[in-house]
């Protein structure tokens, strides 16, 4: 029988997943929202939640609910090599790729690097990244105590710091929101649904949900429907708190273009508003803010990927990994974090929709009695969208111009895709290749069954 959780222990898995996910990007990307949406915060805010927190928190459900292992067995229902290859892009990319890098290189640049004279940057920036990996190494090295490290220290700490600016510009803002630029003039929604992606929560939920799930269990909740209830109440206080911080920051950055001026990304805003209220303890603050909100993403990614691959590769232990990850990391953030969002963006453009879609297949799995062809035929339609938007992107981003054969590829999905244009051209394509080959599956399944009776 299922021990029974009081709301303490809801509350201290849901702050423990709530320090998992808020991260670098978490600070950086709503601050830099609020203040390139303006007056369409409202509506620019709403679309990043969705995908800065509703997929992030239908992924751990999902995770729950298909009654996978991991995310390796829930993609290997695609096919098993497709679970490798898709789940150590995944892992690589929230990993040592791009997410673990970047949460060295903000907490640097954003709560170090104002204090730093230009001659000496790269070396102050060597000395932070090896002191910050070697913390997190650490902790990661005994992930047992990650509940009680994490979630009952960290989280509540991040979120006292966060609160005093918070308060402090809600009470008395910097100004009045200014006029929306660039795509939240025309399509605040879309594009604040967009911004949600470089977070990567959505990618890191598909990893962080068996974290939370052996959390779980760890307290006495054993059986599949306890289970699922239990992490959608934990994810429920993940969630809130996310939501709460995001809206909180967004309405920070829209109300501090009068003081503060347009800035390039949300970093120097958040220390902006911190020097505006606090003046010489800005500096502390917004340090404690930046290093205790990069530090738990980081541990939480060093151990999510170490214990992936050690179990790919068993005759590499845990520790070593650990080591690897840390250290790879460390010389990546060293490359300067303009560098890291270059190059992830692309990725991720090509990695959400796949992300996206596996969710949707894990909830709507028993409809169609897991058919592996639906699984493999929904797969392929949205890869061969998703491949493209990150070659556009990448394009894009590097201000190259596309090939020939690229730009005709693009032109004829944004002739024949709805919402392509948007971002979400994979989007129907998917939902119907899930309902035909659904109703095929199951009609097979259906004929077999009256055959036999036969």
């Amino acid at each position: 029988m299922d021990s029974k959780l009081s709301f303490k222990s809801y509350a201290i898995v849901g702050m423990m997943l709530f320090a998992l996910f808020f991260g670098a990007g978490n600070l950086i990307f709503p601050a830099q929202l609020g203040q390139y949406a303006g007056t369409e915060v409202g509506i620019a805010i709403l679309g990043f939640l969705i995908t800065g927190v509703g997929l992030p928190l239908l992924g751990i459900l999902a995770i729950g609910y298909s009654k996978s292992n991991d995310l390796q067995d829930l993609s290997s229902r695609v096919h098993p090599l497709y679970g490798i290859l898709f789940t150590s892009l995944l892992y690589l990319t929230i990993g040592p790729f791009f997410a673990l890098p970047r949460t060295g290189a903000v907490a640097y640049e954003v709560g170090i690097a104002p204090f730093v004279s230009d001659g000496s940057m790269g070396t102050i920036l060597l000395i932070f990244s090896i002191i910050f990996f070697a913390i997190a190494m650490f902790i990661s090295l005994n992930p047992s105590k990650i509940v009680d490290s994490v979630g009952k220290f960290l989280s509540p700490a991040i979120l006292v710091t966060l609160a005093v600016l918070l308060v402090a510009a809600f009470i008395t803002p910097m100004g009045e929101a200014g006029a929306p630029q660039g795509g939240y003039l025309d399509n605040a929604f879309m594009t604040g649904f967009l911004e949600g992606y470089n977070t990567m929560d959505a990618l890191a939920s598909l990893v962080f949900g068996i974290i939370v799930i052996a959390a779980i269990r760890k307290m006495g909740v054993n059986s599949p429907k306890g289970v699922l209830t239990a992490t959608l109440k934990s994810g429920l206080v993940a969630a809130a708190l996310l939501a709460i911080v995001y809206t909180g920051i967004a309405l920070l950055g829209a109300t501090s273009t009068g003081t503060l001026g347009l800035m390039d990304t949300g970093g120097p805003v958040l220390s902006g508003a911190s020097a505006h209220y606090f003046g010489t303890f800005s500096a502390l603050l917004i340090a404690v803010i930046i290093s205790l909100a990069c530090l738990t993403t980081a541990v939480g990614l060093i151990v999510a990927n170490a214990e992936f691959f050690h179990k790919l590769a068993p005759k590499v232990s845990y520790k070593l990994f650990v080591v690897i990850f840390a250290v790879f990391s460390l010389v990546v953030t060293n490359a300067g974090l303009s560098n890291i969002i270059t190059y992830s963006i692309p990725v991720l453009m090509f990695l959400y929709p796949l992300a996206i879609v596996l969710i949707l297949l894990a909830f709507t799995s028993p409809l169609f009695n897991h058919a592996r062809a639906v699984y493999i035929a929904t797969i392929t339609v949205t890869f061969f969208i998703a491949v493209i938007d990150g070659f556009k992107t990448l394009t894009g981003t590097l201000g190259v111009e596309n090939p020939a054969w690229l730009q005709t590829v693009i032109d004829f999905y944004g002739t024949v895709l709805p919402l392509y244009n948007e971002g979400l051209g994979w989007l129907l394509p998917a939902i119907i290749t899930i309902v035909v080959t659904g109703l095929i599956a199951s009609s097979r399944k259906s004929e077999s069954v009256e055959a036999v009776r036969n």
